[in-house]
């Protein structure tokens, strides 16, 4: 059995690479770069080693690994083709499922009887049958369920944890008929360590994932709008957290910006198919509304502290520490961070950003940012440590700053007194 991966990105290297250990993989992308730099053993998002991908690679003496291809005619071979495509939103927050039709009509156009689409992409519930199922129906002139079948394994990938790589991580798996759905289970079980869990329904399956990240979404939403209350309370967010966590069922999240693939984006796929049906999902969407409103209120409040020291905008110089979406990873995916480098910019500062985990190359896709590579002493009027890489919290930021400046830690990690914090 081949098995075809299409999307190599946060979530398909892994997969494919997890696969590899007992299957022949061809790991496809469209990116002609990207594929260039795994061929040469290179993971540009810092998240697989050199190393584990050399181990991985196809060898013609053994028969398994991964093979690394942007031509399409290497995948007429599988007959498991699994897609792990983006599915972002639009300008208006609305689904776009652009990628994932386009993958399925590729797909569509190669496929034959017997073989197996497995999606990992996040999609609404009931997408993929009703979306995806046509397209390759159309494209090929297949039966669905008859000539060729479909299964739902969402995807469960953490960026920057090294101690819960895929292999540890319990998947859940669903198919569309009672044998297909126990294939699919066959095949990732022969793959993890961790245990599966199938799903009755690809539907249930859908459903589970953007419940899984829509749920953490509205407990950080909460903390979000208690932080704002505290503030004006004038008391410490994390001090009554610190309290109300000593009752043994309290959940303790911690405030912050919500970025990233998952939780910024799974919430809207669940609210728009729910609106379909005529139901206004009013917590879900106000949630989503205070979380994404934390980059301005971030912005706001330190300018209100410079103000107060008296500190003139117009000639101020800001840095911002961390930059990517959550710690310890090179992932950029819809920072908040960086809307709140152009709110700081619009009230007439000059910002320099510094991380470094990212590449300047990563960074100027977002836009026209001042990223920096050396920290210079003395410099800044406001410093603010919004993404705590674990080597970014030994260096003392106080040195950073001009006599009169203000020290913003927007997650409460800094070991040192600080002017600042959600």
């Amino acid at each position: 059995m081949i098995v075809a991966i299409f999307g190599l990105g946060y979530v398909g290297l892994p997969l494919a690479l997890m696969f590899a250990k007992k299957y022949k993989v061809i790991g496809y992308d469209s990116n002609n770069t990207r594929i260039s730099e795994l061929q040469q053993y290179q993971d540009t998002s810092g998240e697989i080693s050199p190393e584990v991908i050399l181990e991985k690679s196809y060898t013609t003496t053994s028969g398994i690994g991964v093979n690394f291809t942007s031509n399409l005619l290497e995948t007429v071979k599988a007959s498991v083709y699994i897609v792990t495509v983006p599915t972002p939103v639009d300008s208006n927050n609305r689904p776009d499922l652009s990628l994932i039709c386009k993958v399925s009509s590729t797909i569509g156009k190669q496929l034959k009887k017997g073989d197996t689409v497995i999606y990992e992409s996040t999609v609404y519930p009931g997408a993929t049958e009703e979306v995806c199922v046509p397209i390759l129906e159309r494209e090929s002139g297949l039966n669905y369920n008859t000539d060729f079948f479909v299964g739902y394994s969402p995807e469960r990938i953490n960026p920057g944890d090294k101690n819960r790589p895929i292999e540890n991580i319990v998947k859940v798996t669903s198919g569309s008929t009672p044998s297909c759905r126990d294939f699919v289970d066959k095949l990732y079980s022969s793959v993890l360590t961790a245990n599966t869990h199938k799903a009755e329904s690809i539907k249930i399956a859908e459903a589970a994932k953007v419940i899984e990240n829509t749920q953490r979404d509205i407990n950080i939403a909460f903390v979000n709008e208690l932080s704002k209350i505290c503030n004006l309370l004038e008391i410490d967010t994390h001090k009554v957290l610190d309290a109300a966590a000593s009752k043994w069922n309290f959940l303790k999240f911690t405030p912050g910006l919500v970025g990233g693939h998952c939780i910024g984006v799974d919430p809207y796929y669940l609210a728009q198919k729910a609106q379909d049906h005529g139901y206004f999902p009013e917590l879900i969407r106000a949630s989503r509304k205070i979380n994404e409103s934390m980059s301005s209120y971030l912005a706001s409040q330190c300018i209100k502290l410079m103000l107060k020291k008296n500190i003139e905008l117009t000639k101020a110089k800001a840095l911002i520490l961390g930059i990517s979406f959550k710690e310890n990873c090179a992932d950029l995916r819809n920072s908040k961070v960086l809307d709140t480098a152009k709110e700081l910019e619009d009230y007439g500062l000059e910002v320099h950003l510094y991380d470094p985990y990212i590449l300047p190359k990563q960074l100027a896709q977002k836009g026209n940012f001042t990223q920096i590579t050396q920290l210079p002493s003395e410099c800044y009027d406001l410093i603010i440590l919004a993404t705590p890489h674990k080597n970014l919290l030994h260096i003392n930021l106080r040195k950073l700053g001009n006599k009169n400046h203000i020290l913003f830690d927007v997650k409460g990690m800094y070991p040192h007194p600080v002017d600042g914090r959600f």
